[in-house]
């Protein structure tokens, strides 16, 4: 049977780069919607011509790079100054232009702001063009691995650890050196004195390695990455990471809000929900999010800006006495908002003195009420309930109102919360698992949250393209473009623009 052969290399062909791109190419939604933005207006920072020297190469070319990277995994300096020379796709998107590793490499890092603001305005463009629903979203957040090992962490245990190794190192060569002066005939110790005096250079290096962690006020402190933190990934598993936030539409899945922060989820809540409503330009949303964002101020910030959460309510515990058994749990005293007091399951009304007390100084810290009855003294069931001498006392806390309020919406809702995970955790997997975006060589964390916006941008675009398919796309963000832009111009020379966070970013499109 005759093998399929090949085409002579020799052979002279007559084409164009235009030839080899197909109609649903997704660089062609690519270099349509870079041409379509104002770089000047989303932040990003200018190549200015100068009068000596090499010209500059402008900065949509670094721009389209990037997005064209990180859609196909690629997100190397070195490796895109490759693709530049061998890509076809890359030579059709460039035009020919191949920027060295040096350039690529500091458009990321100069414009971490104006990659933020591109997310936002893709977000706009979905919005617009009826991708997104805005009714539901779901919140979660994932670990990303910071440019810092743990060996570069130190938090004030780690320090004193240290130490107290090299003082007994030190001592213990001190020792060895007296031992060996007094005997007759003195072993010759090899570099013994070197080895003392790297212990005490090591030893000034943690000295002031505390001083830093004691000035920052922080619990711990990174050597590489200033604004990385040990954050707890799953389980008992610690990494030195960051703490990568996102909120998802419930319509097709597309992100549309995000941001990095470096600690835990226990206070990020409210930030995420009203940027997510912030960008949306919505008065009002649900918010599905799952129990380690369970924070009651947080929950009563978000009832303020009229967002809906439903965050999964925690293992209700004991209360905050030993030996309480389940059926007299705090969940099973009965609230009256009118009379401010309590009902326990026995019938006696728990009552308060009305004075606040202070939970604790730090900025997860709440005031809260006690409620006491002298009923408890008497009480047959009294060990089931406490084992508190005084009885039983119930605190409640400033924000118990909203609290309440969301635990009710998530036991009246299971249906709607079980789409939590379906909305957003896939997000994360395609991300971090598929793509391979499980870290960060970047560092600070000004530069990491321009980083993960690129990536949910060009999350948020692949996905588009999955469900309209690239002409489709490219025909509705010319239609989109053209009529607002007209619109505004107006509205600006007649004074009739109000601006807003929303319009502020369909400004952005307009040339500078």
């Amino acid at each position: 049977m005759q093998h399929i052969q090949g085409i002579s290399r020799n052979q002279l062909r007559i084409s164009s780069l235009e030839d080899a791109i197909s109609s649903d190419n997704q660089v062609r939604f690519i270099d349509a919607f870079v041409n379509t933005i104002s770089i000047l207006r989303l932040g990003f920072s200018l190549q200015t011509l100068k009068k000596e020297g090499r010209p500059s190469y402008q900065t949509p070319v670094f721009l389209k790079i990037y997005l064209y990277g990180y859609l196909n995994g690629i997100r190397s300096s070195r490796k895109l100054e490759k693709e530049c020379f061998r890509n076809l796709e890359m030579q059709w998107l460039l035009e020919g232009i191949c920027p060295n590793y040096h350039s690529i490499s500091d458009f990321r890092k100069n414009n971490p702001v104006a990659l933020k603001n591109l997310f936002k305005l893709f977000v706009c463009f979905l919005k617009d063009i009826d991708l997104i629903g805005a009714e539901t979203i779901a919140i979660d957040g994932t670990k990303s691995r910071a440019h810092n090992s743990k060996k570069a962490n130190f938090n004030q245990k780690k320090i004193d650890k240290h130490l107290e190794y090299i003082e007994n190192k030190t001592q213990e060569y001190l020792t060895a050196l007296q031992e060996n002066d007094v005997q007759e005939n003195p072993v010759i110790i090899q570099n013994i004195q070197e080895k003392i005096e790297r212990l005490k250079g090591n030893k000034l290096r943690y000295e002031l390695l505390e001083e830093k962690l004691k000035a920052s006020g922080e619990p711990q402190i990174s050597t590489t990455d200033s604004d990385a933190r040990a954050l707890l990934v799953q389980g008992q598993v610690v990494e030195i990471s960051f703490n990568i936030q996102a909120a998802v539409d419930a319509k097709h899945n597309l992100v549309v809000a995000t941001h990095t922060i470096n600690r835990n989820d226990r206070n990020a809540l409210s930030a995420i929900a009203l940027e997510a409503k912030e960008n949306l330009g919505i008065a009002t949303y649900s918010a599905l999010v799952d129990k380690g964002y369970h924070n009651g101020k947080q929950i009563e910030i978000c009832q303020q800006a009229n967002i809906t959460t439903i965050v999964a309510q925690p293992n209700q515990g004991k209360s905050n006495e030993n030996g309480t058994q389940p059926d007299y749990l705090v969940a099973n005293f009965q609230y009256d908002k009118n009379t401010d007091t309590y009902t326990c399951p026995q019938g006696e009304t728990l009552h308060t003195t009305g004075n606040w007390h202070k939970k604790s100084s730090s900025k997860d810290g709440y005031n809260f009420k006690k409620y006491r009855t002298s009923k408890c003294k008497e009480c047959a069931v009294k060990h089931l309930c406490t084992s508190r001498s005084g009885g039983r006392e119930i605190d409640r806390g400033q924000y118990a109102d909203a609290v309440e309020e969301n635990n009710k919406r998530y036991r009246e809702n299971p249906q709607l919360y079980r789409k939590r995970q379906e909305i957003n955790e896939h997000i994360f997997g395609t991300i971090k698992r598929q793509w391979g975006y499980n870290h960060t060589n970047l560092t600070g964390l000004e530069k990491v949250n321009g980083e993960h916006s690129l990536i949910m941008l060009v999350y948020n675009i692949k996905r588009s393209i999955n469900i309209l398919g690239v002409p489709d796309l490219i025909a509705k963000l010319h239609k989109w473009n053209s009529p607002y832009k007209a619109k505004v111009l107006f509205l600006l020379k007649t004074n009739h623009l109000k601006l807003t966070n929303a319009l502020d970013f369909y400004l952005m499109k307009l040339v500078a």
